[in-house]
């Protein structure tokens, strides 16, 4: 298929509010690998930071929507969809996690797009959640992820299954959208995606109703169809609920078409001697990262949640691990300060006491942890110079990259699909040019801490 430089309109091609920092990268790097500059901003994106990126084509906004209610959502997302709009890309996508974490109670996908909507002129949602890089694919509208060479249905995933906040227990993303709006829910399955008239199919569903249409993704030409249905039907401009897989199929669509370089890539990343590192996921995932770290040279520390939450021990408790990265720092040993160590951790089962004990909800008590692993982060950084930190768990994210006072980021290097090596952008020399990376707790193989601080997956 041939194209010309006008099949891309002027200025920026999409613009996105993530609902977690971890996912707001993933979307980052997948558009900077794919050649489209990327910039993702930690605050509402002023006219003043996006001056200093001229050849931005993509901006982010992160957020912390997904461990939100319905009403939070109601107040902050609006004012946040208004600005990304303002800045006239064609796509305005509000991004999820590639494994839909999702509720009626926390993080509404459904209250997300029945927001969105009335931002964008479009009278259809198109919506994309399978991404092969990922391994996660969606067949009649029923995702599947895969772990460890094994691929499961969501409501069977070792992980998702039982989450703490949001666990699936339905793969079929029609059913379990519908428990969040009352939009229409439409579906684009793989046969129909693949078929010569999927074009017509496309525009048979959309309405004055603004339905929300699932396309299913399953391999890479599903993937680059399910862009191309997106790109051509964006019209006046539409808004979008999807994963990274939005912006993987949107970049196999333009190199299909060859605006976009044939072979994405990222650029290389040099190693440092060490990384400090927090972690604040319980996914088995994370917990072998742990234990590879513990095995491999460096200072893993628990944060101990009973004394963390507490407002009289909490402080001491902080100091306390803060103590042990420093040391292991200044000896040149890598520091990773954790709270829980896997989904069977007696701190995952224990967590709702731990949260009454502490006068908390469950929610509230989550943020916390958070909160109190950005200010391990923050005070060992005002301690000790270090070039390169690791934040694993959505949340977690969010709270230390808010933390650092970090006002955008921008990719400095590939490592695992998902988890960029970012450059960050701050007002504060301290900050400024820090290398940071914010890890989904799904994200990266056993040896992942060793990776950010070779610089490289292992050969």
């Amino acid at each position: 298929m041939s194209a010309h430089p006008e099949d891309w309109p002027d200025g920026l091609l999409l613009a996105y509010y993530g609902d977690d920092f971890t996912g707001s990268t993933d979307a980052m790097e997948a558009m900077t690998a794919a050649g489209v500059p990327t910039l993702l901003c930690l605050d509402t994106p002023s006219p003043e930071l996006l001056a200093r990126f001229p050849g931005v084509r993509c901006v982010g906004l992160a957020g912390s929507s997904r461990g939100r209610s319905p009403p939070w959502m109601d107040d902050a997302l609006p004012p946040a969809f208004d600005a990304l709009a303002a800045l006239g890309a064609p796509i305005l996508q509000y991004k999820v996690c590639s494994t839909f974490d999702s509720s009626p109670a926390i993080g509404s996908i459904g209250r997300a797009i029945d927001l969105g909507v009335q931002h964008m002129p479009g009278n259809w949602s198109p919506m994309i959640v399978g991404a092969p890089r990922l391994k996660r694919y969606q067949a009649f509208g029923h995702l599947f992820a895969a772990v460890d060479g094994a691929g499961y249905r969501l409501d069977r995933h070792p992980t998702m299954s039982r989450h703490p906040v949001t666990p699936m227990n339905e793969a079929d993303l029609r059913v379990h959208l519908r428990r969040q709006t009352e939009r229409r829910i439409e579906l684009i399955d793989m046969v129909r995606v693949r078929a010569p008239d999927a074009a017509a199919s496309c525009r048979a569903l959309q309405g004055d109703d603004t339905p929300v249409v699932m396309i299913d993704v399953l391999d890479e030409e599903t993937l680059a169809a399910a862009g191309r249905l997106v790109w051509e039907n964006r019209g006046a401009g539409v808004f979008s609920a999807s994963s990274s897989g939005l912006q993987y199929a949107l970049a196999a669509h333009w190199r299909a078409c060859g605006l976009l370089p044939a072979t994405p890539a990222l650029p290389a990343a040099e190693p440092v001697s060490a990384i400090a590192a927090v972690s604040g996921s319980c996914s088995p995932v994370t917990a072998g990262q742990i234990r590879w770290a513990r095995a491999n040279g460096f200072c893993v520390e628990r944060l101990d949640l009973r004394r963390a939450l507490d407002p009289r021990a909490g402080d001491a408790e902080i100091a306390r691990t803060i103590d042990i990265a420093e040391r292991a720092l200044r000896q040149g040993h890598s520091a990773l300060v954790f709270s829980a160590e896997g989904p069977d951790d007696p701190a995952v089962l224990d967590f709702d006491s731990i949260a009454r004990d502490a006068g908390l909800s469950r929610q509230d008590a989550a943020r916390r942890v958070g909160g109190a692993l950005a200010e391990v982060m923050r005070r060992l950084l005002d301690r000790v110079a270090v070039r390169r930190v690791v934040v694993a768990g959505g949340d977690s994210s969010g709270e230390v990259a808010s933390a650092l006072g970090i006002s955008a980021l921008s990719v400095a290097g590939g490592l695992a699909p998902g988890a960029p090596l970012c450059r960050a952008w701050s007002n504060e020399p301290r900050r400024d040019g820090l290398e940071i990376v914010l890890k989904g707790g799904q994200i990266g193989d056993a040896s992942f801490f060793g990776a950010v601080r070779a610089g490289r997956l292992p050969d």
